[in-house]
């Protein structure tokens, strides 16, 4: 006859010595206790942790003992659930066999494997970031590529545009009343302009400057004197 107390009890005191650091008993009837188990370290230091509870049941090892997730740190709802079934498995395959120490490293090997899945999918996504700013870059540098589709679509956008434009000029016109006007008819609208040069000589009174340069001196003028219509004395009150 199986004396299940005492294999209890044996096993119990080997967990004890194996996790001492993170053995905890809860009850001494039923025997109830807790083993935290940690995942080693990823690349950048991460780790997953969960807090086992297991609890003895009469008949055991020939019927498996009662768990749970007592805590848990950065996993997961799907990875609680994995390691719930991972531990349903394990337990059928070792029944008749003390098995706590086997459930225990089937745990941590999973949160083993978690980190290194946590690790893939932050190197994927760094991968994801860094084909989005590329793709941003190159089009950014290319400028929008231009197809019959979207040429067709500014081109009539452009139209509806320019003729809202126009229709808001004529508009205006309309409701100044008046018609645009040419030079012409600005230049006989105001009298003013045609006084103007006039007004200008007068109020630069004596500071008017002349380029003497611009005009001969009548010495360096190849003029006939044998011409009937040469007057040297109108030449010369010229120089007056």
């Amino acid at each position: 006859m199986t004396d299940y107390a005492e294999e209890q009890r044996n096993e119990l005191e080997a967990i004890e010595s194996i996790y001492p650091d993170s053995f905890t008993v809860l009850s001494e009837d039923p025997t109830s206790f807790t083993i935290t188990v940690t995942s080693d370290a990823g690349e950048n230091g991460e780790t997953v942790e969960t807090t086992l509870k297991f609890t003895y049941v009469d008949k055991y090892p020939d019927e498996p003992p009662l768990w749970e997730i007592y805590s848990q740190e950065n996993l997961e709802e799907s990875d609680a659930e994995d390691i719930l079934t991972l531990l349903q498995q394990q337990a059928e395959e070792n029944l008749g066999m003390v098995m706590i120490f086997t459930l225990v490293t089937a745990v941590q090997e999973k949160l083993n494997t978690i980190v290194d899945v946590m690790k893939n999918r932050q190197e994927e996504e760094k991968r994801r970031k860094e084909r989005e700013a590329q793709e941003a870059e190159k089009v950014a540098f290319q400028g929008t590529v231009v197809t019959i589709e979207n040429f067709l679509a500014w081109k009539a956008k452009f139209e509806l545009e320019m003729a809202e434009l126009r229709r808001k000029r004529q508009k205006e016109e309309e409701q100044a009343g008046k018609p645009k006007l040419t030079g012409k008819q600005l230049f006989e609208r105001d009298h003013n302009l045609d006084t103007s040069d006039i007004q200008f000589l007068e109020d630069a009174g004596n500071n008017v400057e002349v380029d003497e340069s611009l005009f001969q001196d009548i010495e360096d003028l190849d003029l006939d004197e044998d011409d009937p219509d040469f007057d040297p004395i109108e030449m010369g009150s010229d120089e007056d």
